[in-house]
């Protein structure tokens, strides 16, 4: 199919996302096989369908930023991050600044509150939540999650956060109370500063070596002194050294 390269541009003076920065064959496959279940024959024909069409271009930024997520995904890590991530940058601090970044729809802040609630009253917990995709933020303040979605959390958690409803869960107000989202493009806009821990799962695998290389080093300078990235599990970081990291623990890298 020809006019990828057209189709780039257009899509990123529209959103502002810059489909250069995602690996290529990768992307190209994902719009292509979306272009082909509308029915469209072209790039030129899709991109003008999306332009006239918002159902249509919500579901294309939702298919492009590849939102899938669960509670608790790897359960060990988030027993590393609880055991002895968090006591760590607790050592020196009474409050924590943490940032969720390409939250998709709010499973990842969401089990960062509930892993903090074990050290602060909720009260005082608050966690900062980005995407680029607003569909994806809207779920995440709505809160309703399948079983499927839930099925990592500690049951204690469950009871006690969780409501049925019909065959979802809807997560309580207590702990959305606690999680601050907003849209965010990693390529494009300004990084949060001083964070202690930022939080970035299973996204970096879609991006170029020279994205990785520009949010790695963003990731760096957001972080405060001795500040922590948590990173997805087919991401470990190569040589992480080049930008100012140290690994801490397997999935965890430090500032240095």
């Amino acid at each position: 199919m020809q006019g990828y390269e057209k189709f780039k541009e257009l899509i990123y003076k529209k959103t502002g996302i810059n489909l250069s920065f995602y690996k290529e064959r990768q992307m190209k496959r994902r719009i292509e096989s979306l272009i082909k279940r509308n029915n469209y024959n072209s790039y030129e024909e899709y991109y003008n369908a999306i332009c006239k069409d918002k159902k249509l271009y919500d579901e294309f930024i939702n298919y492009l930023t590849i939102n899938v997520s669960e509670f608790y995904r790897n359960p060990e890590q988030w027993k590393v991050l609880k055991d002895e991530i968090i006591p760590y940058l607790m050592k020196d601090k009474k409050k924590l600044k943490i940032w969720s970044a390409a939250c998709s729809t709010g499973e990842e802040p969401y089990s960062l509150v509930m892993v903090l609630s074990n050290f602060f009253p909720l009260r005082e917990i608050e966690i900062i939540a980005t995407d680029i995709d607003k569909e994806a933020l809207n779920k995440a303040r709505v809160g309703l999650y399948s079983e499927k979605s839930i099925e990592n959390i500690p049951s204690e958690f469950k009871r006690r956060y969780f409501e049925p409803v019909g065959n979802s869960y809807k997560i309580s107000s207590e702990i959305k109370n606690c999680v601050k989202f907003k849209q965010h493009n990693l390529l494009e806009d300004k990084y949060p500063d001083k964070c202690d821990l930022i939080v970035c799962r299973n996204v970096m695998i879609y991006f170029t070596e020279e994205a990785k290389e520009f949010i790695y080093k963003n990731f760096n300078k957001a972080l405060n002194q001795n500040g922590i990235l948590f990173v997805g599990s087919t991401e470990q970081i190569i040589l992480p050294h080049r930008y100012n990291f140290k690994p801490l623990r397997t999935f965890f890298y430090q500032k240095i």
